[in-house]
């Protein structure tokens, strides 16, 4: 059974939910007893993390295998969403890449539209396809951004870019749709244990040592966990955010305006 009945009724969809951040996010608003859409690439995982849910709410959760890149994909996601629930509240906007990447990099230009087209170009299709029905039910669109939009990085130009852009977006939107009751805000996590954040260090060290690295960068002293982040999208998707809109939440652990070391 869900831990509370907050998004009791709620109809959420979490792009990218397969792992990491999303499927954080979907498990943590299954215990607040939300609907849920859960899609990814790998159609076995979005299936585990939907009978996760299912086993923590008791609620419908329906799983979609999606490639965000594939237009047609992405409408199918919607439409399969509408047929199954009739409505929805709450657009999570979470899948991403983070490659690294260098201007030097004879394949930068193969790079750039990788990420410009998952962390940006599909953030843009899945929210016009959700405005519609996010205007019905006066609901909201979170976007999952980064650190990364105010701190640039030479390992990361493409990626920081993306972010950048997406936060953005977040804040043009906001402006469009606040006059019709649609509330939308990103959430800007620094590094974050991931299987993204392994897959981008561990061919060079274990995950135990990113961690003590970076954690000694963070007044804090740790890195974010997906749960973390799944705290602030409930937060941003509850009625107690109902005045929030246009908003880039800062999650990095005072990272940005006070590393103890330099990088």
């Amino acid at each position: 059974m869900p831990f509370s009945n907050k998004f009791d009724g709620k109809v959420c969809l979490v792009t990218g939910s397969s792992s990491g951040i999303g499927e954080e996010t979907a498990i943590h608003l299954a215990e607040l007893g939300a609907n849920l859409v859960v899609t990814g690439r790998d159609e076995q995982r979005i299936k585990s993390v939907a009978e996760k849910c299912r086993k923590i709410s008791g609620k419908k959760v329906v799983s979609v295998a999606a490639d965000l890149l594939n237009d047609n994909d992405v409408q199918n996601l919607f439409e399969t969403t509408i047929q199954e629930f009739g409505k929805l509240d709450v657009l999570i906007n979470n899948a991403g890449v983070g490659d690294l990447s260098y201007m030097s990099d004879p394949k930068i230009m193969e790079l750039y539209k990788l990420v410009m087209d998952t962390n940006l170009r599909c953030v843009v299709l899945l929210s016009h396809l959700a405005m519609p029905y996010l205007e019905k039910t006066k609901g909201c669109i979170i976007n999952i951004s980064s650190i990364a939009s105010m701190k640039p990085s030479p390992k990361t130009t493409c990626y920081c870019m993306s972010k950048a852009a997406l936060d953005m977006l977040t804040k043009c939107m906001a402006q469009e749709l606040g006059p019709k009751g649609v509330r939308v805000n990103s959430i800007n996590p620094a590094v974050t244990e991931t299987p993204l954040l392994e897959r981008k260090y561990g061919h060079i060290m274990t995950m135990e040592k990113v961690k003590e690295i970076r954690s000694k960068q963070y007044p804090i002293g740790r890195i974010a966990q997906p749960y973390d982040i799944a705290c602030a999208v409930e937060y941003l998707a509850s009625n107690d955010a109902s005045f929030i809109t246009g908003t880039c939440l800062l999650m990095d652990g005072g990272a940005l305006y006070g590393s103890t070391q330099k990088e």
